[in-house]
C-alpha cells in the first residue's frame, strides 16, 4: 500500500509533524484530510492543492466530531486507508509546583487530547476501514500514532504528558490483534526531539543543550523525516502492533 493509493484522515494536520506527513502522501498522488483545530492555517493548506486536500474543522477530543469529520472524508474520499494521529499537546508542568497541585482540568486536558482523541481517531477509523476491499496483501487500512520517547523516559515536569504517550505505546499491541481478523495494521511512532510548534520559542541555550543531548545526528529531528517513517511503515505489511523510536539514540536525562 503506498501512498500514491493512500485516501488518509491526518489529525494535527495542520502544523508540526502532522504537516509533513500531509505534505508527503500528497506529493506522492494520495488524497488526505486534515483533522485540526486551526481553521485558518488548514483551509490555506486544502485550498492550495483542493483536488487532493481537504481540511474538516476537528476538535480530537469530541467523539461526534471526530465521527463526523471521519464520515466526511469517507464520503469525499469514497474510503479511507490510512489515518495518521498526530494531534497532541505537551502538558508541560509539575504535580506539585510552586503556584500549587496541578489542577485536576489541565491534566484532564492532555489525556482528552492526546489519548481519548488517539482512541477516537482509531475507533471511527477502523469502522470505516474493514468495510474496504483488501489490498494485495490482505490490508484494509493502516492506523498510525504518534507517541515519545517521553512514554520511557519521561522528564521531570511531564507527568501528563508521558501518562498518555505511555498510554498510546501500551494500546498498539491489543489493537493490532484485535484488528487482525479485519486486516488493519497499528503502529506507533515515538519520536525524540523534532522540530515542532511545540518547541520553537525554546530560547536559543536550551535549544543547543538539547542539540547536544542527541548523539547523532546531533541537532532536532525534521517533519519530513517523521513522515518518511510513516510512509515506511504503511509500505511495509509486516510492520504490526509495535512503536518505532525515531530519535537518533536519545535517551531523555
Amino acid at each position: 500500500m503506498s501512498f500514491e493509493n493512500s485516501l488518509a484522515v491526518v489529525s494535527g494536520g495542520a502544523s508540526g509533524l502532522g504537516l509533513g506527513v500531509v505534505q508527503r502522501i500528497v506529493s506522492q498522488g494520495g488524497k488526505v484530510a486534515i483533522l485540526d483545530l486551526n481553521q485558518q492555517t488548514g483551509q490555506k493548506i486544502a485550498s492550495q492543492n483542493p483536488k487532493q486536500i481537504l481540511f474538516i474543522k476537528t476538535d480530537i477530543s469530541q467523539e461526534q466530531q471526530v465521527e463526523k469529520a471521519i464520515k466526511r472524508a469517507v464520503d469525499s474520499f469514497g474510503s479511507i486507508n490510512l489515518a495518521v494521529g498526530c494531534a497532541g499537546i505537551l502538558g508541560a508542568g509539575k504535580l506539585l509546583s510552586k503556584k500549587g497541585p496541578m489542577p485536576l482540568d489541565y491534566f484532564k486536558k492532555v489525556v482528552d487530547i492526546n489519548l481519548i482523541g488517539s482512541f477516537l481517531l482509531t475507533r471511527v477509523a477502523a469502522m470505516h476501514m474493514q468495510k474496504n476491499q483488501p489490498d494485495e496483501n490482505g490490508q484494509n487500512g493502516v492506523i498510525i500514532h504518534t507517541a515519545s520517547i517521553a512514554a520511557y523516559e519521561g522528564q521531570l515536569g511531564q507527568v501528563a504528558y508521558a501518562a498518555t504517550k505511555s498510554a498510546i505505546v501500551g494500546m498498539m499491541l491489543p489493537l493490532a490483534r484485535e484488528f487482525a481478523k479485519s486486516g488493519i495494521r497499528c503502529m506507533a511512532i515515538a519520536p525524540g526531539i523534532f522540530e515542532t510548534p511545540m518547541i520553537e520559542n525554546v530560547p536559543d541555550d536550551i535549544r543547543k543543550a538539547l542539540c547536544d543531548s542527541v548523539p547523532f545526528p546531533s541537532r532536532f529531528g525534521k517533519a519530513e523525516e517523521f513522515a518518511q517513517m510513516v510512509e515506511q511503515i504503511n509500505d511495509n505489511p509486516m510492520l504490526n502492533g509495535s512503536v518505532i523510536r525515531l530519535d537518533a539514540a536519545a535517551r531523555l536525562q
